[in-house]
């Protein structure tokens, strides 16, 4: 039986390759929220309000995305990135290569969970309390980790789609329930 979870995905990192050399002193001073600081960091750091993520523009024409919530988001940083390089006379090409390199979404299960008996059972998961409070457990199709928590709380990471995040919670589910006394509903 799988269940229909809210998921909610809290950040996406994605990159693109604009195979073209940023002139990244040009540019940092076009717009507010601008960081630039070479000794530091190679990248510019631009963060912006609309949609509410950061980007990381590097000389070498690559950008990456980071604290987008939707691909839609992702979408529109680049978007913004490129209009920006293209406002100090860079020629981009109209396609380039992008690609969502993780995703990081939480759910949370209808059930408490037993994660000393989840540690026990559940092979490739690793649970150490004393160190911290959530069992690791990693997967390995889709390649995804995920964080759990007792309250029934999981943090998945590693998805490359929110199509695979609804797959590996889905998967996860289905695995715990046949777990003797892993879950415990509320």
């Amino acid at each position: 039986m799988q269940k229909d979870f809210k998921i909610r995905v809290e950040n996406i990192v994605a990159s693109a390759t604009l195979n073209v050399i940023i002139p990244l002193e040009k540019i940092v001073s076009k717009l507010e929220g601008m960081e630039y600081e070479p000794e530091q960091f190679p990248g510019l750091v631009y963060r912006m309000d609309k949609p509410k993520a950061a980007a990381l523009i590097f000389g070498s024409g690559k950008i990456v995305c980071t604290g987008a919530r939707s691909v839609t988001d992702v979408k529109e940083v680049f978007k913004k990135v490129v209009s920006i390089v293209q406002s100090v006379k860079v020629r981009v090409p109209k396609v380039y290569k992008t690609q969502i390199e993780n995703i990081v979404a939480s759910a949370k299960l209808d059930a408490k969970l037993n994660l000393d008996g989840i540690a026990f059972e559940l092979e490739n998961s690793e649970y150490e309390p004393e160190q911290f409070p959530g069992l690791v457990y990693r997967m390995t199709e889709p390649k995804v980790a995920f964080l759990l928590f007792g309250s029934g709380k999981v943090v998945c990471t590693g998805g490359r789609s929110v199509n695979d995040v609804r797959i590996a919670v889905d998967k996860l589910y289905l695995r715990l329930r046949r777990l003797k006394g892993a879950m415990k509903k509320e």
